[in-house]
């Protein structure tokens, strides 16, 4: 994709400024998209477009992150967090997805996209906090006169995934061209795919690649249930009737039942109207509504911990151990759990724009946002009602998640109760019986946004005096924005009454009122050596009703020798404050891919010592210990009323090259920083644990909590202030159009990311850690799971008259995988590293009269992604979530009227 200067040198206004500036003078690094290259690839959801963009991060949210994504799509840049992204629409902030605190890319349909503006640079400075990493501004169409429908419909080469999208788009003009109305409409369907339906996926490896218990796949946690002796740790199997044996090893392949890739449905409707009076008031106003539904599936719920552990007591019907059995089932009677989401999106502006005098123009605007979603989980299970058909009385029932919570037998539990079967912990429930206990849970979030907005600029206040000087520019404005969010799980969920994730409320909000001011000064216009000189300077005021006020500002100068070459940078810092979830979530209970180390002791190599005699003193034998569940371990995370904000400071510098003795050549080459501090997150679940076990900072042993039994009931890992991060890297961008014949056009478009450095603090303080190269494959370093050395996007195209063939290779480096604190050492045969990855694509487009028909292969060699012990699918959707549907074919057909 070309950055801005490929493009031509017409004045217009830039993502990264409030000026307008002519291509081959701007300072940001911006790079552009057309929706000729996202339409090229056949993609219908704008995040998968996205993931495959070099500088965009695998910290995002994808569609193929199916257990914790709830249906969303949200992107990042730089693997810097989806939450230091700003994501616009023509320039304006728009509604978050409440449930998942970002931009949902699966509620903008791609076919109304007219280009998108990537800021590959911080922009805190112009558009407040959250635009750390830099900005995402997605333009849309407007001011049609035209119209057009379009159908598409794509599989994959397993006959799954079935994709059917139909738009449309009419505009008028009226009143003598003064006023335009254009309505826009979509819809579109993706049928998922199951994880039983890909081979390298089905059946999932657990343990630790580099534990010397050889591979395991599947859960531990099985139907006829896992036991635990409460006073020795003995491991005992269900019999699966009335009774335990000796453990016998048994494993369930939840891989089997689980979702790949999410099914989505999106419906969405846009109005965009205006209205010229005169050049001094131009009215306009769009309305864009969607409603998305999502789901996916999950195995049956585990019985792991949650609320707390059950104990069976030593005079259980069935217990022949002669101590409490702590109980780990997996309820095969309510059937695998379906996770649905309903999400409404509703986004409205109105504004007034024209010119002051002279060359001031200003542009007022008020945008109202909102989204509101409901989510249910299907199979959650009623806590207290299985207890009861299983004749168990907590010891308190006020308070379900009390570790200490004891458990009394009663025969004739269900007395009174209708639908109520008396069962046991060794047996299945009937039907009558599964269908009294289980349970659907139903979540609702709703997100608000106000925004007032004031933006004033002249290009051309005066005319500097001296000799070749040019013009200065001045932009200034005001925001006034509130944003607001309410999360309010199922009373069920809040009270812990379910075997699902408890969950706690979530409320909150803030207001801040900022102000800008820009100013660019073109020192030196068409002089000897400067063909262009120009400085920017640009500062940002804000006032917040949570954490006071603060400045932010940058500066940069672009520098033109020649019309050939030009040199740019920019220095500037950034702000973050916490978003609601981060300030305000309530507590929730989440299992987190990690191992218990005092199950996998030898993995430790010289650590081993000091690991196992860290679990001795909890009075663990490592030699017998065996950890229940699937690799993962019940973590709490949630929001924190004392984090404070994020700071930082990025530069970049670099060089444009547009030679005019080669017609239609542009490359570019920059150099990018960040610094970030007091970044905002959790800590790993498996960091916690690695670093208390092996002493490296025993502090974090306090949020760690066993049972009786020494089994894992809960990490501790709710947000907070963490430490500094430090990334660097180097960009080159390449376009070259060649006209061969008067019909024959070449073009080649390169995108290139080669990083530098990318190391963080996981603790205000401590240690740094270098994760450059490395795949955090349990997702331990809290803000990315893969940070490749490499990246890189290369587009062929060939365009003969009205037919043109587009060629799209996507290349990953190799990565080293990494637990948190370092990169792991090879046991055995045991893979600990992934290979270079390369993606192809192929199109063809025909364009006939009114028509345009275009087909192609995404994948054209079926390449399966990489083996990562990811605990959920063998490998890791956050980084290679592009080729989970294998290969895939797509055909697309639009008339214009």
């Amino acid at each position: 994709m070309p950055s801005i200067e490929s493009n031509t040198n017409e004045s217009v206004v830039v993502t990264g400024s409030a000026l307008s500036t002519s291509a081959n003078h701007n300072a940001n690094p911006v790079q552009i998209v057309t929706a000729k290259q996202i339409n090229a690839t056949g993609m219908t959801n704008l995040g998968d477009f996205l993931q495959r963009l070099p500088s965009i991060g695998s910290s995002g949210t994808t569609n193929s992150q199916t257990n914790g994504g709830g249906g969303a799509s949200c992107t990042d840049i730089r693997n810097l967090g989806q939450s230091r992204v700003l994501v616009l629409i023509d320039g304006k902030r728009t509604s978050l997805n409440g449930a998942s605190a970002c931009v949902d890319l699966n509620t903008i349909p791609v076919q109304q996209i007219a280009s998108i503006e990537i800021l590959k640079d911080g922009g805190s400075e112009l558009y407040g906090a959250d635009a750390v990493s830099g900005v995402i501004n997605i333009k849309l169409r407007h001011d049609l006169t035209t119209g057009n429908i379009t159908i598409k419909g794509g599989v994959t080469g397993q006959g799954d995934n079935l994709t059917g999208q139909i738009s449309g788009y009419k505009g008028w003009n009226f009143d003598h061209d003064k006023g335009n109305i254009t309505v826009f409409g979509s819809y579109m369907s993706q049928g998922g795919v199951l994880q039983r339906n890909r081979s390298w996926a089905a059946n999932a490896q657990t343990n630790n690649p580099t534990s010397s218990s050889g591979v395991l796949h599947g859960s531990s946690i099985t139907g006829d249930g896992l036991f635990y002796g409460n006073n020795t740790g003995n491991a005992y199997s269900g019999n699966g009737s009335s009774g335990v044996t000796d453990y016998n090893g048994q494993r369930y392949q939840y891989g089997q039942a689980q979702s790949l890739e999410n099914a989505l449905q999106n419906s969405t409707m846009s109005v965009d109207a205006h209205y010229a009076v005169n050049r001094h008031f131009d009215f306009y106003m769009n309305s864009r509504y969607s409603h998305k539904t999502s789901n996916y599936y999950m195995a049956p719920e585990p019985i792991a911990g949650s609320p707390t552990t059950i104990l069976l007591p030593a005079n259980y019907p069935g217990n022949t151990t002669g101590e409490p059995l702590q109980v780990y089932k997996r309820m095969m009677e309510w059937g695998n759990r379906r996770f649905e989401t309903a999400l409404d999106t509703w986004t409205s502006m109105a504004g007034l724009k024209g010119d002051i005098v002279g060359d001031w123009k200003y542009d007022v605007s008020y945008t109202y946002g909102m989204s509101r979603e409901t989510d249910q989980t299907e199979g959650a299970g009623n806590y207290l009602k299985l207890l009861q058909e299983w004749g168990l009385e907590p010891s308190n029932p006020g308070n379900l998640q009390d570790p200490n919570t004891t458990f009394t037998y009663n025969p004739n539990s269900c007395a009174g109760s209708a639908g109520c079967q008396q069962s046991s912990a060794f047996s299945t429930l009937s039907q009558q019986g599964a269908a009294y206990s289980n349970y659907t849970t139903i979540n609702h979030s709703l997100y608000q946004l106000r925004d007032l907005n004031l933006r004033i600029n002249n290009n051309h206040v005066a005319k500097m005096p001296w000799k070749n000087g040019g013009s200065f520019g001045l932009a200034m404005g005001m925001e006034h924005r509130g944003e607001s969010l309410n999360y309010t799980p199922d009373p069920n969920v809040v009270s812990g009454n379910t075997l699902t994730n408890t969950q706690g409320i979530t409320s909150g909000g803030f207001n801040v009122t900022e102000g800008y001011l820009e100013g660019r000064l073109e020192l030196l216009r068409n002089a000897f050596l400067a063909r262009d000189l120009t400085i920017d300077a640009q500062g940002r005021y804000s006032s917040y009703s949570t954490f006071g006020s603060t400045k932010n500002w940058k500066a940069s100068i672009n520098w033109a020798p020649t019309q050939d070459v030009s040199f740019r940078a920019t220095l500037g810092t950034s702000f973050r404050q916490p978003n609601v979830y981060e300030m305000y979530g309530g507590q929730a209970l989440s299992y987190e891919t990690a191992t218990d180390p005092c199950a996998q002791v030898s993995s430790y190599g010289t650590l081993s010592n000091a690991v196992q005699a860290s679990c001795a003193k909890r009075g663990i034998n490592t030699a017998t210990f065996t950890q229940a569940g699937s690799g993962q371990v019940a973590t709490t995370t949630g929001g924190n009323t004392k984090l404070r904000p994020e700071t930082g400071r990025t530069y970049t510098f670099g060089a444009v090259l547009t030679p005019r003795w080669i017609k239609g050549f542009s490359t570019s080459v920059e150099f990018w920083h960040y610094t970030l501090q007091h970044m905002i997150g959790s800590l790993g679940t498996q960091y916690i644990l690695d670093s208390c076990y092996t002493g490296a900072d025993s502090g974090q042993c306090s949020y760690i909590t066993r049972n009786s039994g020494g089994q894992l009931t809960n990490v501790n890992a709710i947000d907070e202030n963490l430490g500094n991060m430090i990334t660097s890297g180097i960009d080159w961008d390449l376009s070259y159009h060649l006209m061969v014949t008067t019909r024959d056009v070449f073009s080649i478009e390169n995108n290139f990311q080669r990083l530098l450095s990318y190391k963080q603090q996981n603790t205000a303080g401590g240690p740094w850690y270098n994760y450059m190269g490395s795949l955090l494959y349990q997702n331990t370093a809290g803000e990315t799971s893969g940070v490749p050395i490499t990246r890189d996007y290369l587009t062929l195209s060939w365009q003969h008259g009205p037919l043109s063939v587009s060629y799209m290779v996507n290349y990953i480096s190799g990565m080293r995988w990494n637990n948190g604190t370092a990169n792991l050492q090879p046991v055995g045969t045991q893979r600990i590293k992934t290979p270079g990855m390369y993606l192809q694509d192929l199109s063809m487009t025909y364009n006939f009269h009114r028509w345009a028909f275009t087909g192609g292969i995404q994948n054209i060699a079926n390449k399966k992604p990489p083996f990562v012990a990811s605990a959920t699918d063998n490998s890791d959707g956050g980084m290679y979530g592009s080729y989970y549907n294998g290969r895939y074919f797509f055909l697309q057909a639009g008339m214009n009227f």
